[in-house]
């Protein structure tokens, strides 16, 4: 599992770069394919990888609605940059990607806040992605 550990890491970069930069993150995604190929110190972007950034980028209008609904106290744009991003990629992964068990994907983003985020951020992120874990199937019944 530790390739899918690196693997949500680095979904999360492209996701945070893309919200810094203002870019698209399926061009983020693309530059970094690119440059795992042209520079063999870079290292490759997994199949699920592109996988995470790709499911986020086809659901994102709607995580992002989400975030904003469920997030208590806090607008999207005022939330540190490194949650929104983090919860970005929990939102996408807990609600559609169906093949990893939700307490999984709750301890990764949590382990991802930890390690890249404030001394808060961990139980935010629990807090909010738990809340969305329990409203899952009414968010997909919603979506149809």
């Amino acid at each position: 599992m530790a390739a899918r550990n690196t693997a949500r890491k680095r979904a999360f970069q492209i996701l945070f770069e893309g919200d810094q930069r203002d870019a698209d993150v399926l061009t983020v995604l693309a530059d970094w394919i690119r440059h795992s190929r042209e520079d063999t110190r870079q290292p490759p972007v997994s199949e699920y990888t592109m996988q995470l950034v790709e499911g986020y980028a086809e659901h994102a209008r709607r995580i992002d609605e989400l975030i904003a609904q469920y997030s208590v106290g806090w607008t999207l744009d005022r939330m540190p940059v490194v949650d929104r991003n983090i919860l970005r990629l929990g939102a996408y992964e807990l609600i559609w990607a169906d093949e990893t068990p939700d307490a999984v994907v709750l301890d990764e983003m949590v382990q991802l806040a930890k390690e890249f985020s404030t001394d808060e951020s961990p139980s935010f992120v629990n807090g909010l992605l738990g809340r969305l874990k329990d409203l899952k199937p009414s968010l997909r019944r919603d979506e149809a």
